[in-house]
């Protein structure tokens, strides 16, 4: 009977070590915004069963899993509301955040409503001195908060995508090309700061951009991110099923395994 235990034991422990906790911190690119498909349409926070921490999880059965990430939430929401379910015994951390911070929603709104260059391209420089002048500051709170409560955890800081592709597909309906390069150049930014932060923290920085380029709105090629449609502006401008799929995960599994 002992050595029945015992053998018991040592099969059970490799089940074991492989396990862990996981605790997905975001907003609404890190919830599934733009895949259409949500656990209750009412909820605010908008989460979803296709976002890549979902999918993730469901891949890895043997790690608990928390889903605090919020639609909408910026760093100060987070340090309030989500970085409280990180525990001790946390060992993974993904944490996507900053877009709205900068005010990228409504540089977005501008960008399509507006019909001069110029008033799109303005917006898009004042969310990059946001970016760069009042964010690193807010990532380094939320960053040292999580490191406090997970001294183990292994966190993974997820990125953004560039939007568009270049004299792409869409010729002239829509955004003007000089429009699209300044939101390009907004996702550009946000990763310097981004990916500064995450490195003086001790963490990971996953960079979406170069999987998502040939996949943006205007390429040639599946995309993966939902363009604009009018009748529904919160779904717009966000990964969608591929994305989250063929994008995020594909990405998270290659640093995580």
């Amino acid at each position: 009977m002992a050595s029945a235990l015992l053998a018991g034991a040592i099969s059970a422990a490799p089940a074991q070590a492989a396990g862990g906790k996981y605790v997905a911190l975001g907003d609404s690119y890190a919830v599934g915004v733009g895949t259409r498909t949500y656990d209750n349409s009412g909820d605010a926070c908008r989460r979803g069963p296709l976002a890549y921490s979902r999918l993730w999880a469901a891949q890895h059965t043997g790690y608990a899993f928390v889903e605090a990430s919020c639609s909408g939430d910026t760093t100060t929401e987070m340090l309030a509301n989500q970085v409280p379910k990180v525990t001790a015994d946390t060992t993974l951390v993904t944490v996507q955040v900053g877009g709205n911070d900068v005010g990228f929603v409504e540089v977005l709104k501008n960008c399509i409503l507006t019909i001069d260059d110029k008033d799109c391209v303005a917006g898009v420089d004042a969310a990059k001195a946001a970016a760069t002048g009042y964010l690193p500051g807010k990532l380094q709170q939320v960053y040292a908060a999580i490191r406090a409560r997970a001294p183990q955890a292994r966190v993974v800081v997820v990125g953004y995508p560039r939007l568009y592709t270049i004299g792409g597909s869409c010729g002239i309906l829509g955004l003007s090309d000089k429009e699209r390069t300044a939101l390009n150049s907004a996702a550009d930014t946000l990763a310097a700061v981004e990916s500064a932060a995450a490195s003086a923290a001790g963490f990971t920085y996953l960079d979406p951009r170069s999987s998502f380029d040939p996949h943006t709105i205007c390429s040639k090629g599946p995309e993966w991110v939902t363009s604009l449609e009018w009748s529904k502006l919160d779904e717009s401008y966000h990964p969608n099923t591929a994305g989250h799929r063929d994008g995020y995960l594909a990405l998270l599994n290659g640093i995580t395994g």
